[in-house]
């Protein structure tokens, strides 16, 4: 099938395992330079209840058998088969008024979020079906009742309803951690360009690579499918305040407690700092970080900067610069590679803006741009939604509305003055909540008191500055280990942000009992589970031998005045609590000289290495380790050292292995209790 004919196509979905048509030919979607029709979308006549059924059963399913490591693998090879295609998407962005950088950050920005879940599954999540959460709750002083939190995934399906403005990020941010969670999905992407989202699901679908029933996608109105979710299934929105609001308060989704992530409009900020004089290097920074914001996207990003705050005395300095930058800006068909800022998404998007301009009209001034007669070098300036950058000015924003109020979505930003910095930290938080800002300083007792100011009132605050600016993402960049949302106005949502994004996709729950059953539900050895002592050595067991509970009880060996001594002088530890009795004896926690807690954990090693090559490879760290008793010349030291959680890894000849090490004195008190951490070989030679 060619996707990139002339002839406008007729969108389908993917229900059910294979592809529908509306039963309509349904709303003609234009190319936002040219209008010249692009592709029809309807989903009349689609079975949503069937729909969400078939995911829960089959890709649910599917899903929940695998482990992370292997839904990781999934999103690697994944992410790896879309970059392939990265150029047929490309080809098709420009009918969404995206130039090439634009696309970029739809595109590889998405695919990238898919790689970076990928590597993070592998490297932050057990080889297994559960993660746990927290620690071991002892709940009886004889360890024989426990708890511990677990997290599994929802037996549901997680409905993504994405905007117009990222046809492809928008729907691989929300799939990756959807995925590595074990949760299928059903996408719906905005009308407007859903094309591209369409022809991506159709390259996704065409790997194999995802179990059946893992992604569906809904092309047009999602009708009543919201009528039929449960409270095993999770919803999210992007989009305006308004829509989200009507989503939200869904019958279905009240009664059944489904849990709702909305990212909605933002009216976020930039603050220039006091020290940021016109002439500073954050000056010049900080006037090339609005502009890019302003026309990234044609500013038709919810991260975009809405709101310039300024120092009174450098505004009018600041409205020269950036009026000069942004009449430098090159606008047309983003197919023209001269073009530096394509068109809004659609003409109805253009009158929206439009609009909201004459709003903040009330409060502020057009300082440079003409919102009504745009200026393009390429492209129909009457049939494409064009419009040039608008920038605003407002004398007084502390006493006016609409800037705080009004989000154009668009290449649209208003410069207000300031002249304290809580003055700058109070006209940002009147934004009610914003996904993002920033403070451009140099200065810093500005930058703290500014940033944990904005903090509660921001999902992301970025600092930037002469030292960062070569490294810095910038204000806008969503980053897939960094927390996407924000609060009030913004939605109160929280996507991204690494494994806590997974988790948002997973049930927490309290697990009680018998510390031998809940290893077994857990796939980890606690205190008071049953162990396997005696026998052959634990380290001389390759993966395939070694179970949970394998445990060594070593021999015993006596810590002298000469060890502390020799290991103090060895190392150059020489603390007085080590080498001066009545110095260690003044010490409210000795009762004279002690031995160092590194010579202890030495000890330890040289009771409970088994000195042989293989099957164990390599220590590769230590975890949580706490000296809890003092140890004193001519106490005795043995070590209990017990197989406390296995990680194969997936396409390797080794694992991980974490040890529980409990060191006790004479009087079996623990002196240091730590994890080892061995790579060790999944056979033996």
């Amino acid at each position: 099938m060619n996707v990139m004919a002339n002839r406008p196509r007729r969108l389908e979905s993917y229900v059910g395992g294979t592809w529908v048509a509306g039963a309509s030919e349904g709303k003609a979607l234009l190319d936002a330079s040219t209008g010249a029709p692009v592709a029809f979308i309807d989903s009349t006549g689609v079975d949503f209840k069937a729909a969400l059924a078939y995911g829960r059963d089959k890709g649910g399913l599917a899903l929940r058998r695998m482990s992370f490591h292997e839904r990781a693998g999934m999103l690697k090879a994944l992410g790896q088969a879309l970059m392939e295609k990265k150029e047929e998407f490309y080809a098709l962005s420009t009918a969404t008024g995206a130039t090439r950088a634009d696309g970029w950050v739809d595109i590889e920005g998405g695919i990238g979020t898919l790689l970076s879940y990928a590597s993070k599954g592998r490297r932050e999540l057990p080889n297994s079906r559960v993660l746990l959460d927290g620690d071991i709750e002892q709940l009886s002083k004889d360890d024989s009742f426990s708890a511990q939190h677990i997290l599994s995934p929802l037996q549901g399906i997680a409905i993504h309803i994405n905007a117009f403005n990222f046809p492809c990020w928008g729907m691989l941010e929300k799939l990756a951690p959807t995925f590595l969670a074990g949760v299928p999905a059903i996408v719906k992407p905005a009308s407007q360009t859903a094309y591209l989202t369409e022809l991506m699901v159709r390259r996704i679908i065409e790997t194999g690579l995802l179990p059946e029933g893992t992604l569906q996608l809904v092309c047009g109105s999602v009708g009543d499918l919201l009528d039929h979710v449960g409270g095993q299934d999770a919803v999210t929105f992007t989009g305006s305040a308004a829509t989200g609001r009507q989503l939200k308060t869904h019958k279905a989704i009240i009664e059944n407690s489904v849990r709702f992530t909305m990212e909605a409009d933002s009216l976020n900020a930039a603050v220039l700092g006091l020290d940021a004089a016109p002439g500073t290097e954050e000056f010049d920074l900080f006037v090339k970080e609005v502009v890019r914001e302003m026309t990234v996207k044609s500013g038709q990003k919810c991260t975009a900067i809405r709101r310039v705050i300024a120092p009174r005395a450098s505004s009018e300095a600041l409205i020269e610069s950036l009026r000069n930058r942004l009449a430098k800006t090159i606008v047309g068909n983003p197919a023209d590679e001269a073009v530096r800022m394509g068109p809004l998404a659609s003409l109805d998007q253009l009158e929206e803006v439009r609009a909201r301009i004459r709003d903040l009209s009330v409060d502020a001034e057009i300082v440079a741009g003409d919102p009504d007669h745009p200026s393009v070098r390429s492209g129909d300036a009457s049939a494409g939604a064009f419009l040039n950058p608008v920038l605003l000015y407002c004398d007084k924003p502390g006493s006016a509305r609409a800037v705080h109020d009004v989000e154009a979505f668009g290449p649209v930003s208003t410069v207000m003055p300031y002249d304290t910095a809580d003055e700058a930290v109070d006209l940002a938080r009147r934004g009610k909540g914003s996904l993002v800002a920033s403070v451009f300083t140099n200065d810093p007792a500005f930058a703290e008191e500014v940033v944990l100011g904005l903090a509660p009132f921001h999902g992301r605050v970025m600092i930037g500055n002469r030292v960062s600016a070569k490294s810095s993402t910038g204000h806008g960049s969503p980053l897939p280990v960094l927390v996407h949302g924000g609060p009030g106005r913004a939605g109160g949502g929280e996507e991204l942000g690494g494994i806590r994004g997974v988790k948002h996709y997973m049930q927490r729950t309290a697990v009680q009992g018998a510390p031998t059953l809940l290893s077994a539900v857990t796939g980890r050895w606690m205190q008071g589970a049953q162990a396997y002592a005696g026998g052959e050595h634990p380290f001389r067991k390759s993966l395939a031998e070694l179970k949970i509970g394998d445990q060594l009880i070593t021999a015993n060996r006596a810590v002298l005045l000469e060890d502390i001594e020799h290991f103090a002088h060895f190392t150059g530890d020489t603390f007085y609590a080590h080498m001066d009795e009545e110095a260690a004896k003044a010490n409210p926690f000795f009762e004279g000289r002690v031995a160092h807690g590194y010579l202890i954990v030495s000890f330890a090693a040289g009771l409970f290495v088994d000195p042989a090559p293989g099957p164990v490879l390599a220590n590769y760290g230590v975890d949580n380790l706490r000296f809890l008793t003092p140890v004193s010349p001519g106490d005795t030291l043995q070590v209990q050292l017990t197989c406390k959680e296995i990680n194969p890894r997936a396409n390797a000849e080794h694992g991980e292995v974490r040890w529980d090490c409990n060191v006790t004195n004479q009087m079996g008190a623990t002196v240091a209790h730590y994890d080892v951490l061995t790579m060790v070989a999944k056979t033996r030679e």
